[in-house]
């Protein structure tokens, strides 16, 4: 049965709307950020804005106040949507690796099964030429793939993200390629949003200090949630804020957060830096490539083909690397019941048989004894070379040959036999 890629994807992701909209695992976050925008916002309409509205010579412009508050709250919003929501950049993962990159190195040889033999090596590196510098890309294990420039493995969403940036709690989401652009425009405008909902809330403030004449404690005290929307957003515009300026900085240099914290003690050159114009005209004005992913189209599942360490256990097994000693062991044991089994048989035989001689059998000779003796020292010879046959054997059990079986039988209770009857003399 066909199933969708969104049904069958391999990553950290949720999906909702029939694959139509992707976030991250950590998803329920986005509640948080939704609650600490909206309920701020909330309150300054009620309590602050709806008192404003007649507050300024024209009768109504203060209604502008409100208007832009949810106006400019709806498009934070938007942009929260379209950070967290949309695909940043994942890479296809393969079903297997490249295998125009394996290569047999007879220089690194492993001894199996007794022979040096050529090892199946896989370069975990390639290089790359960069803006005219070469620029070593790393395989990714998990994705099967040479991650591009600038990609990284987001071990959260467990997905390779071109030009990762990083992955952000607040939107429950990876920052990439193709989500950048919103999430700084999202930080910005929150900025922005903070500073404009404390500027009126103070604005209200200086309002009710006119209108009663009096301090502005008085003032304070007369709309106290003013004062809470205040400190709010001024220790909102410590995080928002030093995010906003921080990523200037780095959309300024084209790095990014990964880069910058990994990077920023190796005094690397950033082959990537074109400029502070052209930096900038890369980050707001180049058209946003398309997802590599269609996560509602119909896909099969694939057999899963043979990796780098089947292949390398495969060929180990075929050359005789495994340990041969527990199949040997099995053997063993296989072949001491068989034994047994026959002993008790042809011992039942045997004893008829001495029964029915009594004693008009013959008397047995000290020649005879020595012989009987010396077979039954040899018996444990028998199955030791038994065993060594054995060694090495890949497939079947221990053959015993049944004249082998008698012949031991008949040894061990001719013993007995003639130690009872010494006995008894």
């Amino acid at each position: 049965m066909e199933k969708r890629v969104y049904e069958v994807w391999k990553g950290s992701n949720k999906f909702i709307l029939g694959g139509r909209l992707i976030f991250g695992p950590d998803a329920k976050s986005l509640l948080v950020t939704l609650l600490l925008i909206t309920v701020p916002v909330i309150i300054f309409c009620v309590f602050v804005a709806r008192h404003l509205r007649h507050a300024f010579s024209p009768y109504n412009a203060g209604y502008a106040i409100l208007a832009v508050a949810i106006v400019f709250t709806i498009y934070v919003l938007i942009l929260l949507f379209l950070t967290s929501a949309r695909d940043p950049g994942i890479i296809p993962r393969n079903s297997h690796p490249p295998e125009e990159e394996f290569r047999y190195d007879s220089s690194v040889s492993a001894e199996v099964g007794g022979r040096q033999t050529p090892s199946l090596q896989f370069p975990r590196t390639k290089e790359v030429m960069v803006n005219g510098v070469h620029v070593r890309v790393k395989y990714c294990d998990t994705c099967m793939l040479y991650r591009p420039p600038r990609c990284s493995h987001c071990s959260i969403c467990n997905n390779c993200v071109e030009r990762f940036d990083h992955h952000c709690p607040w939107v429950g989401q990876c920052i990439g390629l193709r989500n950048y652009r919103y999430f700084f425009m999202f930080v910005s405008s929150a900025t922005l949003l903070c500073i404009y909902v404390f500027s009126m809330s103070a604005l209200y403030i200086k309002v009710l200090m006119d209108d009663h004449e009096g301090t502005v404690w008085k003032a304070m005290k007369e709309s106290p949630p003013s004062v809470i929307l205040m400190a709010y957003c001024f220790i909102a515009l410590w995080f928002v804020g030093g995010l906003t300026g921080f990523h200037l900085y780095l959309i300024s240099t084209n790095q990014t957060t990964y880069e910058n914290f990994r990077f920023r003690a190796d005094n690397r050159i950033n082959v990537y830096n074109l400029g502070c114009p052209s930096n900038f005209l890369e980050v707001f004005c180049t058209k946003i490539k398309p997802s590599k992913n269609n996560f509602r189209a119909f896909v099969r599942e694939e057999v899963s083909r043979p990796t780098l360490q089947s292949i390398q256990g495969a060929e180990a097994e075929d050359l005789g690397g495994g340990d041969p000693r527990p199949k040997v062991e099995d053997d063993l044991e296989i072949g001491e019941d068989l034994l047994k089994i026959s002993q008790r048989r042809n011992i039942e035989e045997i004893d008829e048989d001495i029964r029915s001689r009594g004693s008009n059998g013959p008397a047995h000779t000290a020649l005879e004894v020595d012989a009987i003796l010396d077979s039954d020292h040899r018996a444990p010879t028998i199955r030791s070379e038994t065993r060594h046959s054995s060694w090495g054997r890949r497939s079947g059990s221990w053959e015993i040959a049944t004249d082998d079986v008698l012949s031991n039988s008949k040894v061990t209770e001719s013993r007995s036999y003639m130690m009872g009857k010494e006995g008894r003399q």
